[in-house]
Protein backbone atom coordinates (compact mmCIF):
# COMPACT_ATOMS: atom_id res chain seq x y z
CA UNK A 1 0.00 0.00 0.00
CA UNK A 2 1.32 3.40 -1.00
CA UNK A 3 -0.03 6.55 0.61
CA UNK A 4 0.82 10.24 0.68
CA UNK A 5 1.45 11.27 4.26
CA UNK A 6 -0.61 14.31 5.21
CA UNK A 7 2.23 16.19 6.82
CA UNK A 8 5.00 18.39 5.51
CA UNK A 9 8.42 16.90 4.98
CA UNK A 10 10.85 18.44 7.43
CA UNK A 11 14.61 18.39 7.07
CA UNK A 12 15.24 15.53 9.44
CA UNK A 13 18.53 13.72 9.08
CA UNK A 14 19.40 10.05 8.95
CA UNK A 15 21.81 10.65 11.83
CA UNK A 16 18.88 11.75 14.04
CA UNK A 17 17.16 8.34 13.96
CA UNK A 18 17.14 6.40 17.21
CA UNK A 19 16.01 2.83 17.98
CA UNK A 20 13.91 1.73 20.95
CA UNK A 21 12.33 -1.55 21.94
CA UNK A 22 9.15 -1.81 24.02
CA UNK A 23 7.76 1.70 23.43
CA UNK A 24 4.01 2.26 23.65
CA UNK A 25 2.19 2.94 20.34
CA UNK A 26 2.89 6.45 19.04
CA UNK A 27 0.51 8.53 16.90
CA UNK A 28 0.71 7.19 13.35
CA UNK A 29 0.13 8.85 9.98
CA UNK A 30 -0.61 5.51 8.27
CA UNK A 31 -1.21 1.97 9.58
CA UNK A 32 -1.37 -1.47 7.98
CA UNK A 33 -2.74 -4.37 10.07
CA UNK A 34 -1.55 -7.82 9.01
CA UNK A 35 -2.19 -11.38 10.13
CA UNK A 36 0.78 -13.59 9.35
CA UNK A 37 -0.29 -17.06 10.48
CA UNK A 38 -0.86 -16.69 14.26
CA UNK A 39 0.99 -13.37 14.43
CA UNK A 40 -0.71 -9.99 14.35
CA UNK A 41 1.61 -7.33 12.96
CA UNK A 42 0.87 -3.63 12.77
CA UNK A 43 3.10 -1.56 10.51
CA UNK A 44 2.95 2.11 11.53
CA UNK A 45 4.38 5.10 9.67
CA UNK A 46 5.24 7.94 12.03
CA UNK A 47 6.42 10.34 9.36
CA UNK A 48 10.12 9.87 8.63
CA UNK A 49 10.12 6.98 11.06
CA UNK A 50 8.38 3.71 11.82
CA UNK A 51 6.94 1.54 14.53
CA UNK A 52 6.12 -2.17 14.33
CA UNK A 53 3.83 -3.83 16.86
CA UNK A 54 3.90 -7.64 16.98
CA UNK A 55 1.56 -9.85 18.97
CA UNK A 56 1.44 -13.63 19.00
CA UNK A 57 0.04 -16.04 21.58
CA UNK A 58 -0.20 -13.32 24.22
CA UNK A 59 3.39 -12.13 23.65
CA UNK A 60 4.15 -8.65 22.37
CA UNK A 61 7.07 -6.80 20.85
CA UNK A 62 7.28 -3.15 19.85
CA UNK A 63 10.10 -1.68 17.72
CA UNK A 64 10.42 2.05 17.06
CA UNK A 65 12.93 3.75 14.80
CA UNK A 66 12.30 7.47 14.96
CA UNK A 67 13.73 10.92 15.52
CA UNK A 68 12.74 11.02 19.17
CA UNK A 69 12.90 14.32 21.08
CA UNK A 70 15.60 14.22 23.73
CA UNK A 71 17.19 11.03 22.42
CA UNK A 72 20.90 11.19 21.80
CA UNK A 73 21.42 7.46 21.24
CA UNK A 74 22.42 6.84 17.62
CA UNK A 75 20.81 4.11 15.55
CA UNK A 76 22.72 0.90 16.34
CA UNK A 77 24.28 -1.19 13.58
CA UNK A 78 22.99 -4.33 15.26
CA UNK A 79 21.08 -5.54 18.32
CA UNK A 80 20.33 -9.04 19.58
CA UNK A 81 18.08 -9.29 22.64
CA UNK A 82 15.64 -11.59 24.35
CA UNK A 83 12.07 -10.30 24.44
CA UNK A 84 10.16 -12.68 26.68
CA UNK A 85 10.69 -16.07 25.08
CA UNK A 86 11.49 -14.55 21.68
CA UNK A 87 14.86 -13.84 20.14
CA UNK A 88 14.93 -10.39 18.59
CA UNK A 89 17.57 -9.29 16.07
CA UNK A 90 17.83 -5.84 14.49
CA UNK A 91 20.34 -4.50 11.98
CA UNK A 92 20.66 -1.09 10.33
CA UNK A 93 22.86 0.50 7.72
CA UNK A 94 23.02 3.85 5.96
CA UNK A 95 23.51 3.93 2.19
CA UNK A 96 24.83 7.16 0.69
CA UNK A 97 23.93 7.46 -2.99
CA UNK A 98 24.48 9.92 -5.84
CA UNK A 99 21.35 11.91 -6.83
CA UNK A 100 20.73 9.70 -9.90
CA UNK A 101 21.26 6.47 -7.99
CA UNK A 102 19.09 7.72 -5.14
CA UNK A 103 16.17 8.47 -7.49
CA UNK A 104 16.43 5.04 -9.13
CA UNK A 105 16.64 3.20 -5.82
CA UNK A 106 13.69 5.20 -4.44
CA UNK A 107 11.52 4.31 -7.46
CA UNK A 108 12.51 0.63 -7.18
CA UNK A 109 11.69 0.43 -3.46
CA UNK A 110 8.40 2.30 -3.72
CA UNK A 111 7.27 0.01 -6.57
CA UNK A 112 8.25 -3.10 -4.58
CA UNK A 113 6.40 -2.06 -1.43
CA UNK A 114 3.35 -0.42 -3.07
CA UNK A 115 2.33 -3.65 -4.82
CA UNK A 116 3.13 -6.03 -1.96
CA UNK A 117 0.21 -7.26 0.20
CA UNK A 118 2.37 -6.91 3.34
CA UNK A 119 3.92 -3.57 2.41
CA UNK A 120 3.27 -0.01 3.53
CA UNK A 121 4.97 3.09 2.13
CA UNK A 122 4.33 6.76 2.71
CA UNK A 123 5.64 9.61 0.60
CA UNK A 124 5.75 13.25 1.62
CA UNK A 125 4.13 16.08 -0.37
CA UNK A 126 6.65 18.14 -2.29
CA UNK A 127 9.47 15.59 -2.43
CA UNK A 128 8.79 12.42 -4.48
CA UNK A 129 11.80 10.61 -3.07
CA UNK A 130 11.19 11.46 0.59
CA UNK A 131 9.51 8.35 1.96
CA UNK A 132 9.36 5.67 4.61
CA UNK A 133 8.57 2.11 3.50
CA UNK A 134 8.02 -1.16 5.36
CA UNK A 135 7.61 -4.78 4.32
CA UNK A 136 6.73 -7.71 6.63
CA UNK A 137 6.76 -11.48 6.13
CA UNK A 138 6.45 -14.73 8.01
CA UNK A 139 9.11 -17.37 7.42
CA UNK A 140 8.51 -20.55 9.39
CA UNK A 141 8.36 -19.63 13.06
CA UNK A 142 9.81 -16.15 12.51
CA UNK A 143 8.32 -12.78 11.69
CA UNK A 144 10.62 -10.49 9.75
CA UNK A 145 10.37 -6.95 8.50
CA UNK A 146 12.50 -4.54 6.52
CA UNK A 147 12.25 -0.78 6.43
CA UNK A 148 13.65 2.04 4.32
CA UNK A 149 13.84 5.69 5.43
CA UNK A 150 14.77 8.08 2.61
CA UNK A 151 16.54 11.40 3.09
CA UNK A 152 16.92 12.83 -0.43
CA UNK A 153 18.43 16.11 0.76
CA UNK A 154 21.39 14.06 2.10
CA UNK A 155 21.30 11.33 -0.54
CA UNK A 156 20.95 8.82 2.29
CA UNK A 157 18.77 5.77 2.70
CA UNK A 158 18.53 4.12 6.12
CA UNK A 159 17.82 0.40 5.71
CA UNK A 160 16.78 -1.80 8.64
CA UNK A 161 15.94 -5.47 8.99
CA UNK A 162 14.42 -7.25 11.97
CA UNK A 163 13.84 -10.88 12.86
CA UNK A 164 11.71 -12.08 15.78
CA UNK A 165 11.41 -15.80 16.50
CA UNK A 166 10.89 -18.26 19.32
CA UNK A 167 13.99 -18.86 21.38
CA UNK A 168 15.36 -22.38 21.15
CA UNK A 169 16.40 -23.61 24.61
CA UNK A 170 20.07 -24.52 25.06
CA UNK A 171 20.80 -28.11 24.13
CA UNK A 172 17.86 -28.41 21.73
CA UNK A 173 18.70 -28.68 18.06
Amino acid sequence: MLTTLQTSYSDTRAADLAWTLGREPLPALAVLDLELAAAKVQLRLLGASHQVLLEEEGRTCSETVACLPGSSTPLPLGVAESVGDWDYEFAARVETLSPGSFAGRAQELLALVADHPHGLAGTFPGSPYAFTAMLAQRTGGEVRWRTWHAYPQEGQLVVTRTRVGARIPAGVS
